[in-house]
């Protein structure tokens, strides 16, 4: 049915539907034309055969059947005067469909989106090039029929379309609209393909194949152009979520997060293992969890690379952002979403069809549209600590509706955050939708009672080597260097300073490397200021030293109540946008230089410093910790304990930075004896209340953070003793005080060994919850066997029984973990052994004897070649326990060795005898010993004699001893010699031990006669 209103149908580029003039069209939206979208078709001879339109990026072009059928070649112009000649090969044709795909590469021309819908109600209006760029409307659908070359076909629900007069002439065969795209007048979509060869009940003209996913090459094309062409407003596709994603991940994200830097970061194997595992999994919520420094934002801008290189929605979020009014994380998605729709209007490619709104754009319809495209909406919320105080107050309802929107959504939530907001925050969170980190987390074990996260903490050392050869930082550098963040730093102002005197070299600690960054950054600001006045050289310096004094003044008021960060007429005041007064410096345009040097960052309503970890550092030196610390551990008489407020301000617990900053600074400027000092004030306080947070993570996290805590023993020793008693006092111990706490202290192992000995009286029962010392203690023993044997073995003085296991003592425990893991290091543990004069140490090497035969077998062949007394005194004693036990022809070969080995030693008489036992023991002495060390002649009469005779009284024994004699005689130079030199006053004693085998050795070795 045609339209009332003709004209309307008729309007060209120029023609406004609000009825305005060609000129205010114009000014207002500039369409392109036909032949700046679309392909003209034509064949070999030059003739219009119709048009065509992009699918995908690879110039897979659609048109009508018609188009192409028959032809043995096409000629193809695209728009900005490109041309392509393709043969019939480059063609598949679809004749049952009524269109056609031609493959040419090289046209340049950007593809149009397809809609995915399936059915279209009537009186839509589209947008059709016929001649211009018509308006037609949807009358309806029907089914026609279209004759090819080789036969006719019928097709179904053909959409009908009505168009003015003039348009309807370019609808007929040979009108050169045919292959021409249907679009959607409100979203600029293609509905369908324009055809002039279909009739319908004698009707031609006005028909189009609506484009659907047919199974083959059609349903793979539209596939992959929902997947990479956008589409917005009813048309909304997978292309448009990711376009919407990606600008929010630009706008609101890290500066090039979907860009390679000059430097690209090292990739965490670890981390990034957990991310396909939570990508693959049916959790919904990941907590990243990580110190200031350690990379979360890093790690969480790499995953969105990734994910936007595969095609996998990310909006980035920000805590900064967020609202005090927010009922969920679907609020600040929706503000995100918004922000990125209004800089894709603005941006996009005007097509003939479609307004500026993009429709709804909302995160519970874009979640939907990737869920159902496999690839869950995944949001990205870096920093939620800067979350609002008010908002931060009522987290338990924020949290609840969070949890029930990615239900129902479908979404996935990864959380950037510091351990003191997921404690609180990831508890918050049913704990089914929690991802559990698979074989431990790469950050190390999660302190005890932290919710499920995958921690972050420093590089490893590989990661550290090829981070520090990216960076071109040298290798000989402090442990500091596996921190990402003070290796980038140190890595820019190496760059920025090279040739200058005061330059950090790769030996400078966190502590130099901040100094040194927050220098450049005042510097480089101070160039900015000087650029517009002329300033130059000393000038310049000077005016630096006056941008680091505001630099200052902004961590100084950056202290006050809230997150940290200033508010914007605090940030003007310190850096105006217009001219400065003369007091900061003068100069115009503080603002815009200390932003665009990155020094400051807005965040929310206000600013903040870049960089979280230079913050506390900076808002560190400028507090007033004995105040602090009274404020928050040390309060007043009357008032509850451990308020953890200030002037009646509740202080978050992520503010725990400044004061460990403040902490440590203490230590650095005047020793460790005042820093030692608070710390055991600390301890003091956590016994009066073991619930006090802020007393056990200032304690906690200054200790974990010193480069060295050996100062700190006599903090440690108490804070250990005080740990038991609360365990034995049925108090509660703070879960960051377990034995990850512990273990990663900066000690030597023995000291660290020596705090554990205490410790395990702290431990519940085996298999109870909770992680035990013991434990800990096991997993050091087999990370480095060998270093922690020696302080383990000195365990067995320690006779105390432990209370959870009353038949057990700290030293039986120690015996039973060496035993139970004696396969770790065997030969190191019989060392270790063999050092320790405890009798508990002999009872371990005594049953290793008997179960691994072949370690003690190896010891006593060391042993017995000792200068230590000692050692060779236990080569007799454990390889005589050993050698019931040796199958191995190997370890009898080390017994018989070790044996001769002692033999040979004329000092060691009182060996001698349990050395010849030894070798008596051994069922293959016969066997070729190899050159053995020479005999030492007459020592060796006594082990014989007394031996001898015993062996003598039974005909085996005789001839065993027969064996082993001739034996020893063939291969140890001088023994033959030495039994020929028989006693005058005994020579029946010889005559009974030397057999038929020894005087032949006799004869012929000595060169004399045997003894008879």
């Amino acid at each position: 049915m045609m339209s009332r209103d003709p004209s309307r149908h008729e309007r060209g580029t120029l023609h406004d539907p609000a009825g305005r003039s060609p000129g205010e069209a114009t000014r207002a939206r500039r369409e392109p034309l036909p032949a700046e979208v679309l392909v003209r078709v034509q064949d070999l001879g030059g003739r219009p055969r119709g048009l065509a339109f992009p699918a995908d990026h690879r110039g897979t072009l659609i048109t009508g059947h018609e188009v192409v059928d028959g032809l043995p070649g096409l000629v193809l112009h695209a728009p900005g005067g490109r041309h392509r000649v393709v043969g019939a090969d480059a063609v598949t044709p679809l004749p049952e469909l009524g269109i056609a795909l031609v493959h040419a590469e090289g046209l340049g021309a950007e593809p149009l989106p397809v809609t995915a819908r399936h059915r279209f109600d009537g009186g839509a209006y589209v947008r059709i090039a016929a001649g211009c760029w018509r308006e037609a409307r949807v009358l309806g659908a029907t089914t026609v029929t279209y004759t090819a070359i080789e036969r006719r076909h019928t097709l179904d629900d053909v959409l009908e379309l009505a168009i003015g007069t003039t348009g309807r002439d370019a609808l007929r065969t040979g009108g050169g609209a045919a292959g021409g795209p249907v679009l959607d007048a409100a979203t600029g979509a293609v509905l369908g393909v324009l055809g002039t060869a279909l009739r319908a009940d004698g009707r031609e003209g006005g028909f189009a194949v609506p484009l659907r996913p047919a199974p083959g090459p059609l349903a793979a094309l539209l596939a992959e152009n929902a997947a990479t062409v956008p589409a917005y407003g009813t048309d909304l596709n997978l292309a448009g979520v990711l376009e919407l994603t990606a600008t929010s991940v630009g706008q609101d994200g890290p500066s090039g997060a979907l860009a390679t830097g000059d430097v690209v970061p090292v990739e965490r194997a670890a981390v990034t293992a957990e991310f396909t595992a939570f990508e693959h999994g049916r959790a919904a919520v990941l907590g990243l969890v990580g110190p200031p420094g350690s990379g979360r934002t890093t790690e969480l801008a790499a995953l969105a690379a990734r994910r936007h290189r595969a095609g996998g929605p990310t909006l980035w979020l920000r805590g900064a952002d967020l609202r005090e009014d927010d009922l969920s994380v679907a609020d600040a998605a929706r503000r995100a979403l918004d922000r990125a729709a209004r800089i894709v209007a603005a941006s996009r490619a005007r097509i003939p069809a479609g307004p500026e709104d993009l429709g709804d754009t909302g995160p519970a319809r874009l979640a939907g549209l990737a869920r159902g495209a496999g690839r869950p909406l995944l949001l990205l919320l870096d920093g939620p600590e800067e979350m609002p105080p008010a908002l931060a107050g009522r987290l338990t309802r924020w949290n609840d509706g969070t949890a029930r929107w990615l239900r129902r959504t479908g979404a996935r939530l990864m959380v950037g955050c510091r351990a003191e907001y997921w404690e609180s925050a990831g508890a918050l969170l049913p704990a089914e939708l929690l991802h559990r980190p698979r074989g431990g987390s790469p950050g190390g074990p999660p302190a005890e009672g932290l919710p499920p996260c995958v921690r972050l903490g420093d590089l490893t050392a590989d990661e550290a080597v090829e981070a520090r050869a990216r960076y071109g930082i040298p290798e000989s550098s402090p442990a500091d260097t596996r921190h990402p963040l003070t290796l980038r730093l140190l890595a820019e102002v190496r760059a920025a300073l090279a040739d200058a005197p005061d330059a950090p070299d790769a030996r400078a600690d966190r502590h130099d490397v901040l100094s040194a960054h927050l220098d450049l950054m005042c510097l480089r600001v101070a160039v900015r200021l000087a650029a517009g006045s002329g300033l130059r050289g000393t000038a310049v310096r000077r005016l630096a030293a006056r941008v680091s004094g505001q630099v200052h003044e902004a961590a100084r008021r950056g202290l006050g109540p809230g997150q940290g960060e200033l508010d914007r007429t605090a940030f003007e005041a310190l850096f105006p946008w217009g001219p400065a007064p003369a007091r900061p410096g003068g100069g115009t345009g503080w603002a815009h230089a200390v932003l665009a040097e990155g020094l400051l960052v807005p965040a929310g309503t206000g600013y903040r410093f870049a960089h979280e970890e230079l913050a506390d550092w900076l808002q560190g030196t400028h507090l007033d910790l004995d105040g602090a610390l009274r404020a928050l551990v040390h309060d007043g008489p009357g008032t509850p304990r451990d308020p953890g407020t200030t002037d009646g301000v509740p202080v978050p617990h992520h503010r725990l930075g400044p004061v460990v900053q403040a902490m440590l600074l203490l230590a650095r400027r005047h020793g460790a004896g005042p820093l030692a000092s608070r710390l055991a004030d600390l301890v003091h306080a956590l016994d009066a209340g073991t619930g006090s947070w802020w007393a056990s993570r200032l304690l906690t996290e200054t200790l974990a953070r010193v480069p060295d805590a050996t100062p700190y023993t006599g903090v440690l020793r108490l804070l250990a003793d005080r740990i038991v008693a609360w365990r034995q006092q049925r108090r509660p111990v703070p879960g960051e005080l377990g034995p990850a706490f512990w273990t990663a202290l900066p000690l030597p192992l023995e000291t660290g060994f020596e705090l554990l000995r205490g410790l395990v009286h702290a431990d519940g029962p085996p298999g109870g919850t909770g992680p035990r010392f013991l434990d800990a203690a096991s997993r050091l023993f087999g990370a480095d066997p060998a270093a922690v044997l020696p302080h383990l073995v000195r365990w067995f003085e320690d006779e105390r029984p432990l209370p959870a296991t009353p038949h057990a003592t700290v030293a039986t425990a120690a015996q039973a973990l060496l035993h139970t893991h004696r396969h770790r290091a065997p030969d190191p543990l019989t060392e270790a052994l063999a050092d320790s004069p405890h009798r508990r140490a002999g009872q371990l090497l005594g049953v290793l004897a008997e179960e691994d035969p072949s370690a003690v077998c190896r010891a006593v062949g060391r042993w017995a070649r000792d200068e230590r007394p000692a050692r060779r005194a236990a080569a007799v004693a454990y390889g005589l326990l050993a050698a019931p036990h040796a199958r191995d022809e190997a370890d009898r070969a080390l017994l018989r060795y070790a044996a001769l080995a002692l033999l040979v030693r004329t000092g060691d008489h009182a060996l001698h005898d349990g050395a010849l036992a030894l070798l008596l023991q051994d069922p293959s002495s016969g066997d070729r010993h190899g050159d053995g060390p020479r005999w030492p002649g007459d020592p060796a009469r006594e082990p014989v004699r007394r031996t001898g005779p015993l062996l003598a009284r039974t005909p085996e024994g005789t001839a065993r001893l027969d064996h082993v004699l001739a034996d020893l005689g063939r291969h140890v130079p001088g023994f033959a010699a030495a039994l020929a030199r028989r006693p005058a006053d005994a020579p029946q004693e010889w005559a009974e031990v030397a057999g038929p085998g020894t005087r032949r050795v006799i004869e012929t070795r000595a060169g004399a006669g045997a003894p008879v």
